[in-house]
């Protein structure tokens, strides 16, 4: 069962691994503009503004959240092939609108389908979940590694067995436990959301991920400006997974020794300082080594503290419509205007203004969480 569950995680979060870092560079490498690279690196973000309710609703309405993420798996995989037709600008636009559509339809339906799964067993989600980090940073030196020997135009070829595996693991799913419905949900969500301590703390992640936005879709073309080869750009890449998990590892000990507050203050502090190093100082390899350690604050601390957050606020009725606001509101919405932001600031002056744009950014994060960030309510 363990395998079972671990194998799509692997092979999801590897197809994140072979993607994220190289597709920009394979986008200039076809020709593409930073603007138009920018606007379709923000499609990837843009889908999560609307897939994660959409799918979440159809899994939780028909019950089938095995055959939706089958048919996800099947159907991302295919509109992912009209890039081999390299169909210009606009075609290839609407290529990756329809399949990052389907393929950010997967994660949150499998996150409830493991959960249920290993029913009173959570505490071995973080084992299963794992097996997606080992698969990303597996991806990322691979693929680095073949593209030192082939042309960054065969990186659709690359993927190609990474879909199979998507494909492949996705018919291995194991059922989900059947579990009774909930009651009628109590308290009133406009309620929680429109709650200021709410409204700072959804403002403050859609800063972060705005900030975000040049080292998304220009971290890997900035890299290479400065001389580094593919799979030194891949390797980087992994270390701020590596330091993410790390850093999860030791959370808990940390959300003892320090309030949500101060957790946040700091890694907000310490992502602005980040995109100011890679900003000015990249050719300076233990600097730039450095600032992709701070991925354990920039990602894993802010994201670890989130998700308790909603908890905390929303409660288990309104959970998993908290966790759609989250997802749509911030990595979506700000992740998109981030990537297409930092496109005009890279198409008309560089790649190290776009970082300074994300510290700018960072900067407006911090006075909304000193003035407004507050502790969620602890649950009954």
């Amino acid at each position: 069962m363990y395998w079972r569950l671990s194998n799509l995680y692997f092979w999801f979060f590897a197809l994140l691994g072979g993607l994220l870092p190289y597709w920009s560079l394979y986008l200039e490498g076809q020709g593409f503009s930073y603007l138009q690279i920018a606007t379709l690196m923000a499609t990837i973000q843009l889908t999560k503004v609307m897939a994660p309710s959409v799918w979440g609703w159809l899994g939780d309405r028909t019950g089938q959240r095995v055959r939706l993420v089958r048919f996800g798996a099947i159907t991302g995989s295919l509109f992912f092939a009209g890039v081999f037709l390299e169909p210009g600008f606009y075609g290839l636009l609407l290529v990756m609108f329809a399949f990052t559509f389907f393929w950010n339809a997967i994660l949150p339906l499998y996150e409830v389908i493991t959960l249920r799964v290993l029913g009173s067993k959570k505490e071995r989600y973080g084992k299963v979940r794992l097996w997606g980090s080992v698969g990303f940073i597996g991806a990322v030196a691979l693929v680095g590694g073949l593209l030192e020997l082939v042309p960054i135009r065969y990186l659709p070829w690359l993927l190609l067995p990474v879909f199979a595996g998507i494909a492949v693991s996705a018919f291995l799913v194991p059922s989900e436990r059947g579990e009774r419905k909930e009651s009628a949900p109590k308290g009133s969500l406009k309620a929680i959301v429109t709650h200021p301590a709410v409204v700072a703390f959804f403002l403050m992640n859609f800063l972060l991920q705005v900030s975000h936005g040049a080292y998304y879709t220009f971290f890997s073309i900035h890299l290479e400006q400065h001389g580094y080869g593919k799979l030194s750009i891949g390797l980087l890449w992994s270390l701020g997974v590596i330091a993410e998990i790390g850093l999860f590892l030791i959370m808990h000990r940390l959300s003892t020794r320090f309030t949500v507050r101060q957790i946040v203050l700091g890694s907000l502090v310490l992502t602005m300082i980040r995109w100011g190093l890679i900003a000015e100082l990249t050719g300076l390899v233990p600097v730039l080594i450095f600032a992709q350690l701070m991925h354990a604050a920039s990602y894993g601390a802010l994201h670890a503290v989130s998700v308790q957050y909603i908890q905390g606020f929303f409660g288990k009725h309104h959970h998993g419509q908290g966790q759609a606001l989250y997802s749509g509101l911030t990595f979506g919405a700000g992740g998109a205007l981030g990537a297409w932001m930092s496109g005009f600031l890279v198409d008309g002056y560089s790649t190290s203004v776009a970082f300074w744009g994300g510290a700018v950014a960072m900067a407006l994060a911090i006075v909304v969480t000193w003035r407004g960030l507050q502790p969620p309510p602890k649950e009954a």
